[in-house]
């Protein structure tokens, strides 16, 4: 049950990362990186498939060699993390308890947002000929 779980979360994370390839406020790696957690812990198949995918591999390898987020996905994830829990706790949510645990939760991943390094550069993009050798 706890790996079924785990994979449907893991998909639905690489989707909202794929969006967020796209969509410029919507962040690609935060996303990505709960997925590749996600399928850590549940499929070694999709989580090779998910770290060696020409698309989001690149996105997860910048982040574990440490070299960061670039500074305008950093500050489009603070302003969707802010934006979604913000509304949130104040339109959908009744309980303050639950309004106080949803505002420490957006501060928690602020906090590490803001300690994380910050990159100059945009993301490595992919580079096709290095999945298919054969295209020179």
């Amino acid at each position: 049950m706890k790996r079924a779980v785990f994979i449907s979360l893991g998909g639905l994370f690489t989707l909202l990362g794929a969006l967020g390839v796209f969509l410029p406020l919507l962040p690609a790696t935060p996303f990505l990186l709960l997925a590749a957690f996600f399928f850590a812990r549940s499929s070694a198949r999709f989580y090779r498939w998910l770290t060696h995918n020409q698309l989001f591999g690149p996105y997860i390898r910048a982040y574990r060699q440490g070299e960061g987020l670039p500074l305008a996905r950093k500050l489009s994830a603070m302003l969707l993390l802010w934006a979604a829990i913000g509304s949130s706790a104040y339109f959908a949510v009744e309980s303050m308890p639950v309004k106080i645990a949803l505002l420490c939760l957006a501060l928690g991943v602020s906090i590490h947002l803001l300690r994380m390094k910050s990159s100059r550069r945009p993301a490595e993009q992919p580079d096709p000929r290095a999945a298919n050798p054969g295209l020179e």
